[in-house]
């Protein structure tokens, strides 16, 4: 099992780590939401908890709680630059359909 950054993704969380000052890595999972069934979390990690599963891509730790890798494993996040947008894309392995407007997904 394995959750993994490009390296473009990987640059850009040691970029803000730094300016934010602060953090181990970053910390992914998924939460119920949405018409699809399921929504990814993405955020800074400060603290790694007890029950964290830990990956490291290109530098970057990467945490997972053990009730979310089964829906992330085998999933690359990416960063992408699409004409004025920009932002992380998760290309999960896992997911069968998701919703049209892109927010959540479903295994």
């Amino acid at each position: 099992m394995a959750v993994t950054l490009s390296e473009r993704a990987a640059k850009h969380v040691v970029k803000y780590m730094t300016k934010r000052g602060k953090g181990i890595g970053l910390r992914l999972g998924v939460r119920t939401s949405g018409c699809s069934g399921m929504a990814y979390k993405l955020e800074f990690a400060d603290a790694a908890n007890p029950d964290d599963i830990e990956f490291e891509s290109h530098g970057v730790r990467v945490l997972v709680d053990p009730k979310s890798l089964p829906y992330l494993d085998g999933t690359e996040l990416d960063f992408a630059r699409e004409g004025l947008n920009e932002g992380f894309k998760f290309n999960n392995p896992n997911v069968k359909d998701a919703c049209g407007c892109g927010e959540s997904f479903n295994v």
